[in-house]
């Protein structure tokens, strides 16, 4: 199994009219992509957060997350949380 972890920075100003329609649009890519294993999502709790959020998804393998990451669905969702976020880091590891 392949993770694919996504953690955010928003920009500063970012409304949670914003991240609200950010999450609904992340809570529907499991239904649209087949691809996706599991799906997991939400804001940094912490007081002393230095970034904002978190993204998990999990892919059965590498080629799996290649489709994902080009699928025209993930490409919308893609899109509008890089225009939220003043930093964006990924990592993608294999699952032991």
């Amino acid at each position: 199994m392949i993770k694919h972890l996504v953690l955010a920075k928003f920009k500063p100003g970012v409304t949670t009219a914003e991240i609200a329609a950010l999450k609904k649009s992340l809570a529907a890519l499991p239904a649209l992509i087949p691809e996706i294993k599991g799906y997991e999502f939400g804001e940094d709790i912490r007081p002393e957060k230095t970034l904002d959020f978190a993204l998990v998804s999990t892919f059965e393998d590498t080629a799996s997350l290649k489709r994902y990451l080009v699928q025209p669905d993930h490409a919308v969702v893609g899109k509008y949380i890089r225009s939220l976020c003043e930093s964006l880091q990924i990592v993608d590891f294999e699952q032991h």
